[in-house]
C-alpha cells in the first residue's frame, strides 16, 4: 500500500480540487480523504506539491522495431516516466510498419515488460503505400488502439473515404498527419523563415490546412470520426472548429511546441528545433492556444520524436531528420506556457493531458477517484527547472535545454509502484 500524504489533489473528470491523502493499494486507488491514517502504507509526503492523475500520451514514437539507435521501447518507458507519463500510444511508423499481426505482437510483447501502459496503433494502409487499407478488425482483435500512417499523409481522398467507413464499420477511429505533399517544399522550416533566411522553400500552412480541410470535409459527408494531428497553423484550428459546428466528428491535438514557441527558434538551436510540422509564426502559436482553450483543440500530444545526435548534427540542416524529444518536458512546457502564462487553468491545462486523450481511445485512465487505476504523477506546478542534456530518453534532440521551466515531476506512480523519483 502507498499513503499519498497533504499533496493538492487535482482531478480533472470530477473537478476535484483539494487538498487530500490518496490511499492506493495494488493497481486501484482506495482512497480520497482529507486525513488517513495506514500504518502498513509507504508514505509519501506531498505538501505542496500536485497529485493528479497520471498523464497521458497519445502520439509518440518509440522506433521499435528497426530504429532503435534512435529510441527503443525500454528507454521510451523510461522518459514517459520521468515526464509523469504512464499511458502512450506508440505510432507505426516502425520498420517494419506494424500493418500485420505479427509485427503488431512483437512490439506489443516488448511493450507488456514495462512499467507503463504502452499501447500502439496499427496502419492505415500496408507498409504506408497510400492505397492498400490494412486489415482493421483483425488488427484491433490482435491489440491494436486505433490507425495512423503518422509522418506520411494519405494524399489519396478515396483511400480517406474508404479507410474512415471501414473504421466506423469498426467502431473506431484515424488519425492523420496532414499535408499535401505537392504544396509543400523542404519540410522542418516554416515557409516564412524557409524564404528569408535559409533561401528554400519551406513547409507551407496551405499544404497543411488544405490537407485538413479536404479530410473533415469527408469525415462530415461519411459520419467518421477523424483525429487530426500536431495541427500548427491559425487557420487549421479555424478549419477544424468550422467541421465540429457542422457536427463532423473531428478531435484535434496540439504539441507543447506548437503553443511554445515560434519558427525563430531554428535560429538559436538549429536542427534541434526542426520538425514536422515546423514551428510556426506567433500568430500561429497564439491560434493554437485560443483553440486549445475554446476546447477546439482536446489533447496536449508530444509527437515524441527521438533521434540520434549524429543524425541531428550535419552540416547541412535540409538534411537532419525532423523531430524533438518530448515526454520529458511535456508537463514544464504547459506549465510554463499555457498556465503560468494565463492562458488555461492548471485543471484545463491537466484536462488535455489526462481525461481527454484518455476518453478519446475509451482508456480507463486519466482521471484520479476511488476505484480508479493507480497511475498518478507527482509534481511541483511552481518549481523552476533549468531543462538539461540528460533525459532518460536515448535522445537528446530538444531545443528547450538550457531553458528555465516550470514544474517538476517528482514522483510517478504507475498500478501503484513508484517508477520514477526525482
Amino acid at each position: 500500500m502507498l499513503l499519498i500524504k497533504n499533496g493538492r489533489v487535482l482531478d480533472p473528470k470530477s473537478g476535484l480540487d483539494q487538498v487530500s491523502d490518496v490511499l492506493l493499494d495494488g493497481k486501484k486507488v482506495v482512497k480520497i480523504a482529507e486525513n488517513i491514517e495506514s500504518v502498513d502504507a509507504q508514505v509519501i509526503d506531498a505538501e505542496g506539491l500536485v497529485v493528479a492523475p497520471g498523464l497521458v500520451d497519445v502520439h509518440v514514437h518509440f522506433r521499435e522495431p528497426g530504429q532503435t539507435h534512435k529510441e527503443d521501447i525500454h528507454t521510451g518507458a523510461l522518459a514517459a516516466a520521468a515526464g509523469g507519463v504512464t499511458t502512450v500510444v506508440m505510432m507505426a511508423n516502425t520498420t517494419p510498419t506494424i500493418s500485420d499481426v505479427a509485427t503488431l505482437t512483437e512490439v506489443l510483447e516488448s511493450a507488456a515488460k514495462e512499467n507503463i501502459h504502452i499501447k500502439t496503433v496499427a496502419t492505415i494502409t500496408k507498409h504506408f503505400d497510400g492505397q492498400h487499407l490494412t486489415d482493421f478488425e483483425t488488427l484491433l482483435k490482435a491489440g491494436a488502439v486505433g490507425f495512423s500512417d503518422d509522418g506520411i499523409p494519405l494524399t489519396s481522398s478515396k483511400v480517406v473515404k474508404e479507410a474512415l467507413d471501414l473504421a466506423k464499420k469498426n467502431s473506431t477511429f484515424i488519425s492523420l498527419h496532414e499535408e499535401d505533399p505537392e504544396l509543400n517544399g523542404i519540410l522542418g522550416f516554416n515557409e516564412k523563415i524557409a524564404k528569408e533566411h535559409f533561401k528554400i522553400c519551406g513547409a507551407t500552412g496551405v499544404a497543411e490546412y488544405s490537407m485538413i480541410a479536404r479530410d473533415v470535409m469527408i469525415a462530415y459527408d461519411r459520419q467518421a470520426h477523424i483525429h487530426i494531428q500536431h495541427l500548427s497553423k491559425a487557420e487549421s484550428v479555424k478549419v477544424v472548429e468550422f467541421a465540429q459546428k457542422l457536427g463532423a466528428q473531428v478531435t484535434a491535438e496540439a504539441a507543447p511546441q506548437h503553443f511554445s514557441k515560434t519558427e525563430n527558434l531554428l535560429l538559436e538551436k538549429g536542427a534541434n528545433a526542426k520538425m514536422n510540422p515546423p514551428l510556426r509564426l506567433e500568430s500561429d502559436r497564439l491560434a493554437v492556444i485560443e483553440g486549445l482553450k475554446s476546447g477546439v483543440i482536446s489533447v496536449i500530444a508530444t509527437d515524441h520524436a527521438p533521434h540520434h545526435a549524429d543524425e541531428k548534427n550535419v552540416a547541412d540542416m535540409t538534411k537532419a531528420p525532423s523531430g524533438m524529444t518530448g515526454l520529458e518536458t511535456s508537463l514544464s512546457l504547459g506549465l510554463t506556457y499555457l498556465v503560468e502564462a494565463g492562458h488555461l487553468s492548471l485543471m484545463d491545462f491537466l484536462a488535455k493531458m489526462t481525461i481527454n486523450p484518455a476518453q478519446l481511445y475509451d482508456f480507463d485512465a486519466g482521471y484520479l477517484a476511488e476505484n480508479g487505476p493507480a497511475d498518478l504523477v507527482i509534481f511541483a506546478d511552481k518549481e523552476n527547472r533549468l531543462v538539461s542534456n540528460h533525459f532518460a530518453s536515448k535522445a537528446a534532440n530538444s531545443p528547450f535545454i538550457g531553458e528555465t521551466l516550470k514544474g517538476q515531476v517528482k514522483y510517478t506512480i504507475c498500478s501503484g509502484e513508484v517508477i520514477y523519483q526525482a
